[in-house]
């Protein structure tokens, strides 16, 4: 079963995940993005992978995101959801 996984990452360490996915055989999407209260760039990336293959990219955003100075802020958000159709056109 497909899975898509969207991870918001700091811009900063935007390209360094996308590349750590990619060498990994990922096909990852980039978009960029910005929210929460000051409005701070975000890179959103999207990637579609099969269920089994959840955890090891999840576990790559993970280690290619880098812990904020501020404890009270996060490096980022991962959703992962049920794909019911998928198609390459």
């Amino acid at each position: 079963m497909m899975k898509l996984i969207i991870a918001i990452v700091h811009h900063t360490d935007g390209e360094d995940v996308l590349q750590a996915l990619t060498r990994a055989g990922f096909h990852v999407t980039r978009i960029a993005s910005s929210g929460g209260f000051l409005h701070r760039g975000n890179a959103t990336l999207l990637v579609g992978v099969e269920a089994e293959q959840v955890a090891s990219a999840v576990q790559i955003v993970r280690e290619y995101s880098t812990p904020p100075v501020d404890p009270g802020l996060k490096r980022g958000a991962v959703f992962v959801l049920k794909v019911d159709n998928y198609e390459q056109i």
